[in-house]
């Protein structure tokens, strides 16, 4: 059991002494539940936890169904861990009010590949840029599988502007982490670039998040 655990080598301990860099997943989850179980030290279950999701990505993912499924998770345990899961995520995508600019594809994948490298539907996002290709307005056009019947130029176009946008960059991500763009997806991205002509907004680029992976459609010649 934990106290049976020498008072320096305790997870609570060794991150006030060195810092929780110096932690293992085991060992930082174990300080978000609190507690084990009369059977299982909190460290055991924290590590047992983390073997039936095979690391911090399906835990991150998880629901609170199949969580407390798990022997010594109850609703508590749960809700805890989920509401770390989220915090950590907002965390990382936290953006200050200075304007992220875009001077590369690299840097439009990074400012969302967090947020959509892990979602299990296809999400359609817009970033509205001005002429100084800073972000000033990212939002999510529709949800579902790509299509050029639901990507209508004119939902895309329609807040640029309203934005006053002076250019875009649409970006869409791949459930199954194979950021290879398809057939459709070239498509859609000509078909944008096109109506951007017309208007006077122009279609950055077209990026496809994948896992921790991206292709954009402009370095590979369809913008």
């Amino acid at each position: 059991m934990i106290k049976n655990v020498p008072k320096d080598d305790r997870p609570r301990e060794r991150l006030i002494k060195s810092g929780s860099s110096h932690l293992s997943n085991a060992e930082i989850l174990a300080i978000i539940l609190g507690s084990g179980t009369r059977q299982e030290s909190v460290l055991a279950l924290s590590n047992r936890l983390l073997m039936h999701f095979e690391g911090l990505k399906l835990l991150s993912d998880a629901t609170i169904e199949e969580l407390i499924a798990i022997r010594g998770i109850g609703t508590a345990k749960a809700v805890l861990i989920l509401a770390a899961v989220e915090l950590g995520k907002r965390m990382h995508i936290y953006r200050s009010d200075e304007r992220h600019v875009i001077r590369s594809p690299e840097d439009g994948a990074e400012y969302v590949m967090e947020e959509m490298r892990g979602l299990n539907q296809e999400h359609f996002v817009t970033l509205f840029l001005n002429t100084k290709n800073q972000i000033i307005h990212k939002q999510t056009i529709f949800i579902g599988s790509l299509n050029a019947s639901i990507v209508h130029p004119r939902e895309v176009f329609r807040e640029a502007v309203k934005r006053s946008a002076a250019s875009i960059i649409v970006i869409h991500n791949h459930p199954s982490g194979d950021p290879t763009p398809s057939q459709e997806d070239i498509h859609v991205t000509r078909r944008l670039v096109e109506c951007g002509k017309m208007i006077g907004i122009e279609l950055i680029d077209h990026l496809v998040i994948g896992d921790r992976k991206y292709v954009s459609l402009k370095e590979k010649g369809y913008i």
